[in-house]
């Protein structure tokens, strides 16, 4: 498979992602389709050697691990990525009135996005609902695929100085328009029960957000780039996912976990800084007959590869980024250190994760923040918060990161999946503090 046609994968798997939910549906479709047995968290689980389960939490998390066969200790060899970008969700009561009958759709902002660049575009909605059935309540998914709202811009004419800056208010210049008067109020609970198949007074719930519907592509003269919505972070999880199904590790527990709700902090039970990889990562010890003793001996010799987009130098702002400790996309995966700790790379996971990469025929490039300019942080040391382990932060460069519309190189997809499965299909033995061995299987 060429990397273009890898792009084109990854595109055809962000279209089918509008959410969080629907991105943990479509891995777990993926997962059923290589044999994954689906297990519950609120019963007990029962593991083989050479076993393939998956879980998810929320229906927006989604972990799922392999037991090898061969075990010489026990050892876990992770891969991390997030299902959530930033947008807008849509409030429990959504409707707003507006002159000459409008109707507006009352949202907030989720994560820290672009604002700019969520108007004048073709926006749907799509996420989960829970619905009264009989004397149950379900969660259903929900997509209107169609472009059904849009966020105008204020004309030039009435806001003559928005070219030379502009503080977008949330309340009030954001709201997506979703009728002219042909629709009263009511109507978008009508639309959502006729979605769903059920009447408007099963409708008990939503957790819904604005979909950009601009249709992705892989473009240039040469099909370097590719542009979508969510490249930060689906490119990771689709990246994993790939690596992770096509792998073979009978040395070690291989696991990959997509989590929800790192654009918001990640502090809930479904984000990396919950419990979700420490309770799975337990449960796989117990459930295998071992002990806490053997889960923290787990733990010490284990391996975590954090995956989340980077930023490319940008071809008009280059002093954006560090002069020398910089990446550029179709060159390789990104490292990303950071010496206030807000990466988990360090001189020990570097040297792994390279060796790794070098076994691969995968090219690596380093990146650091400016010196003067604070940077962001990701999941991977918030999931070293529940479970410690040896760790790294890596990613994919992109330009124009929480965009609405982001890009990427054509190239970087595949490098990623080729260093990912490398990683699983190696044995990754740290035996202690100073010694690590990496063997080939």
């Amino acid at each position: 498979m060429t990397p273009q046609e890898t792009s084109q994968e990854l595109i055809d798997f962000i279209k089918n992602s509008p959410s969080c939910f629907h991105a943990a549906k479509q891995i777990s479709e993926m997962l059923d389709k290589e044999n994954y047995e689906d297990l519950n968290e609120c019963r007990d689980w029962t593991l083989r050697n050479g076993g393939k389960y998956y879980v998810i939490r929320n229906n927006s998390s989604i972990i799922a691990f392999t037991v090898g066969k061969n075990r010489e200790d026990f050892h876990f060899q992770i891969a991390a990525a997030h299902s959530d970008s930033p947008g807008f969700k849509l409030k429990h009561i959504p409707e707003l009135t507006g002159p000459g009958g409008m109707l507006s759709l009352n949202t907030e902002g989720y994560g820290g996005m672009i604002d700019s660049s969520w108007f004048d575009r073709p926006l749907s909605l799509a996420g989960r609902i829970l619905k009264k059935t009989g004397t149950q309540i379900e969660s259903c998914l929900i997509n209107f695929e169609d472009p059904i709202l849009v966020i105008p811009n204020v004309a030039i004419h009435f806001n003559r100085t928005i070219n030379q800056g502009y503080e977008y208010n949330h309340q009030t210049d954001l709201l997506p328009l979703f009728s002219a008067g042909a629709c009263k109020g009511g109507s978008l609970a009508e639309a959502i029960a006729e979605k769903s198949g059920c009447s408007v007074s099963d409708i008990l719930s939503h957790d819904l957000f604005l979909v950009n519907k601009t249709e992705p592509c892989v473009w240039g003269i040469k099909q370097e780039f590719v542009s979508s919505p969510k490249l930060d972070d689906l490119q990771c999880a689709f990246s994993i996912t790939k690596a992770f199904v096509s792998a073979t590790n009978d040395k070690a527990v291989n696991i990959m976990a997509i989590f929800d709700n790192e654009e918001v902090g990640s502090v809930t039970k479904q984000g990396a800084s919950g419990t979700f990889l420490s309770d799975t990562l337990q449960r796989i010890i117990f459930a295998s007959g071992l002990n806490m003793q053997d889960y923290y001996r787990a733990c010490a010799g284990s391996f975590l590869v954090s995956c989340d987009n980077t930023h490319a130098v940008h071809p008009n702002h280059p002093e954006k980024t560090d002069m020398i400790n910089h990446a550029f996309m179709n060159k390789g995966i990104v490292i990303k250190e950071s010496a206030n700790q807000k990466y988990t790379s360090d001189a020990v996971s570097k040297g792994i994760f390279c060796t790794v990469c070098s076994s691969a025929n995968v090219p690596v490039q380093f990146f650091s923040n400016r010196s003067d300019m604070a940077g962001g942080s990701t999941l991977g040391n918030l999931s070293n918060q529940q479970a410690s382990m040896n760790a790294i932060d890596v990613g994919i460069a992109q330009l124009a990161m929480h965009s609405c519309y982001e890009t990427c190189g054509s190239r970087d997809t595949a490098y990623l999946i080729q260093a990912l499965t490398e990683f699983y299909n190696s044995d990754i033995q740290i035996r202690d503090r100073n010694h690590i061995t990496i063997g080939n299987l």
